[in-house]
């Protein structure tokens, strides 16, 4: 099975090729918000590099969130783009369970992904072994440390909000080279093979994504008719 996996639910925008569990090339650029430009052209270039079609491929796989409004619903989008019409398996992957997958060599680790939420907010998950132990959520740095205050144990934190979670929170952890804390489409590939043979699929018209709480718009809006509505 040749899966094609993109991820650009952050700063990062990656895309993968996997055969069955040989990864056959990835392809990332760290380079800042720039997903409409860049998504779509390396997936091109994977291909062509690889002597590969779009027809060639068998499972269509995306990080379809949580992480940046914008480069989730550019990655969503690109990937429904290119499975319309083939009657192909998509997969939409939690960004926070491809992050942990990130670290699948540690046998029994404490994986915490966590990405940077805003208003020193994450979103954040716990994971061990492959097994998930918290559902994904947006909770406050304090919050997380919080869950994390019912393991004792030293902790692997993954994501973009490595930085600002390890700036504040006094839960001992382990220190982690910033290519490992990088999202990844390898790892989403990896994700969508397992969800593949668990039968956990959709197609392209029902691949959403998953933003776990309102956009700024959003917020601004409900925000400015609370407002509206306490001055009447």
């Amino acid at each position: 099975m040749i899966v094609l996996a993109v991820e650009s639910s952050a700063v990062a925008a990656s895309v993968a090729l996997q055969k069955d569990e040989h990864l056959l090339a990835e392809l990332t650029l760290n380079r800042g918000n720039t997903h409409s430009e860049n998504l779509l052209p390396m997936v091109e270039t994977l291909l062509q590099r690889l002597d590969l079609t779009v027809d060639d491929i068998d499972l269509f796989a995306v990080s379809t969130g949580p992480g940046s409004f914008t480069g989730v619903r550019i990655g969503v989008a690109t990937i429904k783009g290119l499975a319309f019409g083939k009657g192909k398996p998509c997969a939409g992957v939690s960004t926070l369970e491809a992050l942990a997958e990130n670290l699948a060599f540690l046998p029994d680790g404490l994986i915490c992904p966590v990405m940077n939420a805003r208003r020193n907010q994450v979103y954040t998950a716990l994971f061990r072994g492959g097994k998930r132990l918290l559902p994904d959520a947006a909770i406050s740095v304090a919050e997380l440390e919080e869950a994390l205050a019912a393991y004792d144990e030293p902790v692997w934190f993954v994501g973009d909000g490595y930085e600002l979670v390890t700036g504040q929170i006094r839960h001992p952890y382990h220190s982690l080279p910033e290519r490992l804390r990088l999202q990844s489409a390898a790892s989403v590939a990896a994700v969508a093979l397992r969800y593949a043979k668990e039968g956990n699929t959709t197609d392209d018209a029902r691949l959403f994504p998953v933003y776990l709480r309102p956009s700024q718009a959003e917020r601004t809006r409900a925000e400015a008719l609370k407002a509206q509505e306490e001055n009447q």
